[in-house]
């Protein structure tokens, strides 16, 4: 582990990645810090396996691609880092933040935690898994502070890998504020139309490409033996069964409409150290139906969520119920969507106070 550098302000700065395209998840997250540092004149050294050239957020960046395809599959983070390792053998910077899992990170992301998703699943830990876990232990235990991205995943790093709370800073993670925003009632009122939302039903939004890990047998138990007037809209993967209470929106590429058109959102999942689509609803105005162990539901004020428990029978039916409640009383609707969070969910926000951090580490 490096000394920390005292020839700051910070101005070479290194991201590792898996990669640099045109996807969701920590790629998104990747082009956030990037174009964040561009409009802060700084142009970071990125990492990564793979670096699609023709983003706009490439020309932002020194791009030191590391190609690890000729390893086996299961083998390709040892081999990134065994790369990573000779690059920065002949140049240092100031600091390197690892999006990805890396011993020779100074700051580190925790957005989940093998063991957490292993426990939360019911599974054993394979041989794979062991070597996942160990590269998880190293990257934590040698960076000098890791940003994890909920209070969820700051215990998980103590209790799995013994890391002192004091060496944990809880950044929660960054939206699009300017796509996921609220409709006016017409705007609203067309993409129900749109999307063939029905009149006569409470609509819950399900977002996901991902049916076990994010929950989908307890809604499907749910809604296809219910009596009351809802109606889950799945988008993303296809789901085996539809109906009246159950419809599929198919891949949706405006996602944030759908999430403003409908009543709530549900997130349900069996393991999720965030859950960006939580943050996302609630600024395009949409409470949620959110269950406790999701991290983002800790990052949403309690009039924009109704949280149930996966772990208590009759929980969601609960909150379901509750849900009607609120969309009959005409008080649903977040008048004040950024008031609902109880933090600022700008990228520019986000990637400020990570400079900080890195500058102070």
């Amino acid at each position: 582990m490096r000394e920390p550098n005292a020839a700051l302000p910070l101005t070479d700065l290194a991201l590792t990645a898996q990669a640099l395209k045109n996807s969701g998840g920590a790629e998104r997250y990747t082009r956030d810090l990037i174009a964040g540092f561009h409009r802060m004149g700084l142009r970071p050294t990125l990492f990564a396996r793979e670096i699609d050239r023709s983003m706009e957020e490439a020309g932002w960046i020194d791009a030191q691609p590391l190609d690890v395809r000729w390893a086996p599959r299961k083998l390709r983070n040892l081999a990134f880092n065994w790369r990573l390792a000779r690059r920065l053998r002949r140049h240092r910077p100031q600091c390197v933040f690892a999006i990805n899992h890396s011993p020779y990170a100074d700051v580190a992301l925790c957005g989940g935690t093998h063991p957490g998703s292993l426990e939360a699943a019911g599974k054993a830990i394979r041989r794979s898994d062991a070597w996942q876990i160990e590269l998880e232990r190293k990257t934590y235990t040698q960076a000098r502070r890791i940003v994890a991205h909920s209070q969820l995943m700051s215990r998980e790093l103590q209790r799995f890998y013994r890391i002192p709370e004091d060496r944990i800073d809880v950044l929660y993670p960054p939206v699009d504020t300017g796509r996921f925003r609220p409709l006016d009632s017409a705007a609203r009122t067309d993409a129900r139309r749109r999307f063939g939302l029905p009149d006569d039903r409470v609509v819950f939004v399900f977002s996901s490409t991902s049916h076990e890990r994010k929950g989908y047998d307890l809604l499907e138990r749910f809604f296809l033996h219910t009596d009351l007037p809802v109606c889950l809209v799945v988008a993303g993967r296809p789901v085996p069964r539809t109906g009246d209470t159950i419809r599929y929106a198919g891949y949706c590429r405006d996602i944030q409409n759908l999430f403003a058109a409908a009543d709530f959102t549900v997130v349900a999942s069996v393991y999720e150290p965030f859950g960006l689509v939580g943050v996302e609803s609630v600024m395009c105005g949409t409470p949620l139906v959110i269950a406790d162990n999701v991290g983002s539901a800790e990052a949403v004020a309690d009039p924009a969520k109704i949280v149930f428990s996966r772990q208590m029978d009759g929980d969601f039916d609960r909150a379901v119920h509750e849900a009607l409640a609120r969309v009959r009383a005409g008080s649903a609707r977040l008048a004040d969507p950024c008031g609902s969070l109880v933090y600022d969910p700008g990228v520019d926000a986000h990637v400020h106070a990570l400079y900080r951090l890195m500058a102070s580490s």
